[in-house]
This record gives C-alpha cells, structure tokens and sequence, in this order.
C-alpha cells in the first residue's frame, strides 16, 4: 500500500498535465458589456484574448501571421478604448543575455509600431523586454524554442 501512493500522484500529475493549455495568449479582465462571457452562475471569468506573435530566430520582423494576429488585437484594442497593453517581448535561450535582451525589446517596439499603423494610440501601449528570462516552453530543442520567440500582450 506504501508503493502505490507515488504511483497514483505520479499518474495524477500526468494527466493533469495533458489537459494544460499550450497556447500563448494572455486573458484580459472580463469586460462586463461583452455577450459572450460566462454565465452569471459561474465563478469562471471570461474574457477578450489578445493573441502572442511569435518571430523567426534572430529577427524582429513582423510575418504575415504576425500582422493578422496584430490586426486582432489592434480591433480589440480599439473596442476597448479604456484598455492599456504592455507588449513583452521574449527570445529563446541562444545568443547572450545582453543580446536577447536588446532583441527582445527590438521584437517589442516592432509589433508596437506595428499596432500605432492601425490606429491604437502610442499612449495606451508599453514595451518591456525579457530576453531568455521567461520562457513559455522550457525545452532546449526546436520546438521549444518557436514557442519562446514571441511577444506576449498583457493588459492593464
């Protein structure tokens, strides 16, 4: 009876680890006149999602995938006019701490100006850069990596 009590944490903990999200969005506050969010009943809260962008190794350049990500944010944003972000930009975990921390601000300002072009003011919008700090995925592959190349919006 000893033994089987590892085993049944250990089993728990992987299947509550397979019904984890592996999406990189933030949730915003729920907004009180949006029809969609959850029942009154509920103690969940639901909420407008601005979507993560994600970058190709050592660059800073905004991809076709990125722009329409940013195009939806930017709609948000500007159906929520009360709404200020804070644009993190992320890097994997190659090159120097300085030098991530630099491209990580550089991917930031990026999506930043990017979102100004669509009409979201420049007040209502502020960078920040991790570098290799905070990863999404914490793997040292590939895969891993794609994940952590981002900029992560978070609302405030």
């Amino acid at each position: 009876m000893k033994n089987t009590l590892p085993g049944f944490i250990g089993a728990a903990m992987i299947v509550l680890a397979g019904c984890s999200s592996k999406s990189a969005v933030t949730e915003s506050p729920a907004s009180a006149s949006a029809p969609d969010t959850a029942p009154a009943s509920s103690s969940a809260v639901a909420g407008p999602v601005l979507g993560d962008i994600f970058f190709s190794f050592d660059s800073s350049a905004l991809s076709t995938e990125a722009q329409d990500q940013l195009k939806q944010n930017a709609a948000w944003l500007q159906n929520h006019g009360a709404q200020s972000v804070v644009i993190q930009g992320h890097c994997d975990e190659r090159g120097t701490d300085e030098y991530n921390i630099a491209l990580g601000e550089r991917r930031a300002v990026s999506a930043k100006q990017y979102l100004t072009t669509l009409g979201v003011s420049d007040a209502r919008l502020s960078t920040v850069s991790y570098g290799e700090e905070k990863p999404f995925d914490p793997g040292h592959n590939e895969e891993a990596w794609s994940k952590n190349r981002r900029d992560h919006f978070v609302t405030k």
